[in-house]
């Protein structure tokens, strides 16, 4: 069962990578942010709870209106995820896709984010947060 979901996956994230790079630059933006999440050296996604989610640098407010979460078994090295876009009007620019790793317990594993540029396909790559 885990290599299908492995092929699936890597399947979903080739996809939206292909889609991205055929998209025209004048043509309308979709209502989706598509990305993937990788770790970094390559290796497997740890165990634990993806949260993933559009980030405002410049907003008071830091309510995570378009987030997502996503979980990773411990044994794929890339994992797809989409979003809803913003508003154009609503947004500032730069915005961040920004994923958090978690442990059941709540225990933060990895942090990582990427500045997002509408119509460009987004890569997250986590990093070990030591402690």
């Amino acid at each position: 069962m885990t290599r299908e979901t492995d092929r699936r996956t890597v399947l979903m994230a080739a996809g939206a990578a292909a889609l991205a790079a055929v998209a025209r630059p004048g043509a309308a933006q979709s209502a989706e942010i598509n990305g993937t999440i990788t770790f970094e050296g390559g290796s497997a996604i740890p165990e634990g709870q993806l949260e993933i989610y559009l980030e405002d640098p410049a907003a008071k407010n830091k309510a995570r209106a378009m987030q997502t979460r996503v979980d990773s078994n411990g044994g794929v090295k890339t994992i797809a995820f989409s979003l809803t876009s913003p508003e154009a009007s609503a947004a500032s620019a730069p915005l961040r896709i920004v994923a958090r790793l978690e442990r059941a317990d709540g225990w933060l594993l990895a942090r990582g984010s990427a500045r997002y540029q509408p119509g460009l396909p987004v890569t997250v790559t986590l990093k070990t947060v030591m402690y």
